[in-house]
């Protein structure tokens, strides 16, 4: 992912999610640690409900496109 979809998608999850930084501070150390990407890592321990995961990755790929 490039630096500045990831930059975008910290900004989303903040704003639009309305996660605090020290869960996305922990969430993008422990997506490092175990390969996992972001998105997902929040979503299986449960920082993101299934719905706000749907949200992200509209977002993610209304961004790529």
């Amino acid at each position: 992912m490039d630096n500045n979809l990831s930059k975008s998608m910290i900004i989303f999850l903040k704003n639009e999610i309305g996660l605090d930084e020290l869960s996305i501070e922990l969430g993008l150390k422990l997506s490092l640690r175990n390969n996992t990407p972001l998105p997902i890592l929040l979503w299986s321990y449960g920082m993101l409900t299934i719905e706000e995961l749907d949200k992200l990755y509209s977002f993610l790929f209304q961004k790529i496109e």
